[in-house]
């Protein structure tokens, strides 16, 4: 073995040893601001909005029970029945990772609760009673939901931006995704439907995609890039959970509804692979073609919670590379990422200003603005209960699309992706025999499309051609 062989496993270890001990520093510090800024919102809250605003990391608990399609709600020694049903609650979509997130402060602040049930008979009426345990922060935004809301028309939060852009929606009587549609003059042959990743937007389609379509394609295939809840131009409400249920529901009455789509294509990136799996299992004979670019699919190993699991991966609380400190920044604090909404999100315009000043180049402009047009709720949510609280469900949904679905199947993967690594697509292919992996080198996880828009252009049209043939 020469000397070289011998010096760069040392620096490897070296490099991993350093990283391992300023992780644990910086997180550890992190572990305490996040808990100090816990208080300094609630008390900012208050005097902005006059009232304390509930968070995931706030001690006090309530307790769910169901029976005979009732809800009971107790909170210190009150008690109330809502006629409520599981249908609206949907309390299994919720992500225990929302309020349980291990911390150096979590035992001090008593923070986390587990979602957990038991069955007991009910001796009188012969029927079993299943008793939840949920944060009281979740109970409080579903009750908001089903009481409605104070207002006639929802107003901003002082934390989140009032542009017109992010608050359209709130006078408008129409409560609908953003789609931006390209199509045909004359009859629409077929239909695809883009849907985008996390803290994105339709640009991330529209601006790359678009444009380098052929004309052939133009003239048979809509075109249609939806803005998901929460981003974008889409609404924003500050009382959604943003259940997998509550973005399907929203992408069916604001896609296939409305523009009467029967079949379609899927494309779909990151996060929304996720919803694309969940929507082609919902609607098996509707799909003509799926395709996922590095979709986020890590099995859990026997005896892991699979939300849990998942958060690690995509979280791993390092600080090197930068993609995985910024993603475990925004998942496992919910204080810090708000603090960095504030100063990014909600002054997004000052963003995209200085971005157009500095860089004159529209791809990066764009993808600025899908960056940051979102708020701390709608990104925190969907960050939990899309990508960390479906694991559970990714098995039975690769299931049934390789039992069910006749479509092909392709993903694609950036060779250098470093928050979603490219062992994900091999994952899935384990559980899709069939799929058709291609691994895109010297491409991560944003350059998969952004710099070569023409290339992946015509690769779709191959790929809906073949599935139309």
């Amino acid at each position: 073995m020469g000397t070289k062989d011998k010096i760069k496993p040392f620096f490897t270890s070296s490099g991993r040893f350093l990283n391992e001990i300023s992780s644990f520093l910086v997180f550890t510090l992190l572990d305490i601001l996040d808990f100090v800024l816990c208080y300094v919102y609630k008390m900012a809250d208050f005097f902005m909005e006059a009232e304390f605003k509930p968070c995931y990391c706030w001690p006090e608990k309530e307790a769910i029970t169901s029976y005979n399609g009732k809800i009971l709600v107790s909170e210190q020694r009150e008690s109330r029945t809502l006629h409520l049903t599981w249908n609206k609650l949907q309390l299994e979509e919720i992500s225990d990772t929302l309020y349980t997130r291990p911390s150096l402060m979590s035992d001090i602040s008593k923070s986390s609760t587990i979602i957990h049930s038991s069955k007991e008979p009910n001796r009188r009426a012969g029927s079993v009673r299943s008793t939840y345990t949920v944060n009281s922060t979740s109970v409080r935004m579903l009750q908001e939901r089903v009481t409605g809301p104070k207002q006639t028309f929802p107003i901003p939060r002082w934390s989140d931006c009032d542009c017109k852009t992010c608050t359209s929606w709130m006078t408008s009587c129409k409560n609908t995704l953003y789609v931006k549609v390209d199509e045909p003059k004359d009859n629409v042959q077929e239909n695809v439907l883009f849907i985008h990743g996390f803290i994105s937007s339709s640009a991330f389609w529209t601006e790359t995609l678009y444009p380098n379509f052929s004309k052939n394609a133009k003239s048979k295939y809509r075109l249609l890039a939806v803005d998901l809840l929460g981003f974008g131009r889409s609404p924003k409400p500050d009382d959604s959970l943003y259940t997998l249920r509550e973005h399907l529901e929203m992408i069916e009455s604001s896609v296939l509804e409305p523009y009467n789509v029967k079949s379609f294509h899927i494309v779909a990136h990151s996060l929304g692979c996720i919803l694309a799996l969940a929507l082609a299992v919902k609607h098996p004979a509707s799909v003509k073609s799926l395709t996922l670019l590095a979709p986020p699919y890590f099995p859990a190993p026997k005896g892991e919670q699979p939300a849990q699991y998942t958060m690690r991966k995509v979280a791993p609380r390092r600080v090197w590379p930068l993609i995985s400190f910024g993603a475990s920044v925004a998942c496992w604090y919910e204080h810090l990422s708000r603090t960095v909404c504030i100063l990014l999100a909600r002054n997004h315009r000052l963003w995209d200003f200085l971005t157009k000043l500095i860089t004159r180049n529209r791809i990066r402009t764009y993808l600025i603005e899908g960056f940051f047009c979102h708020t701390h709720t709608a990104a925190w949510h969907t960050l939990h209960n899309i990508i960390c609280g479906a694991a559970a469900k990714m098995e039975g949904y690769l299931d049934e699309v390789k039992n069910t679905l006749k479509c092909d199947i392709t993903i694609y993967h950036g060779e250098d992706d470093e928050l979603i690594p490219v062992e994900c697509s091999y994952n899935v292919k384990s559980r899709i025999p069939r799929s058709h992996v291609k691994i895109v080198e010297n491409k991560d996880h944003i350059t998969i499309v952004v710099g070569r828009q023409k290339t992946f252009a015509r690769e779709l049209e191959e790929i809906w051609k073949k599935a139309s043939g």
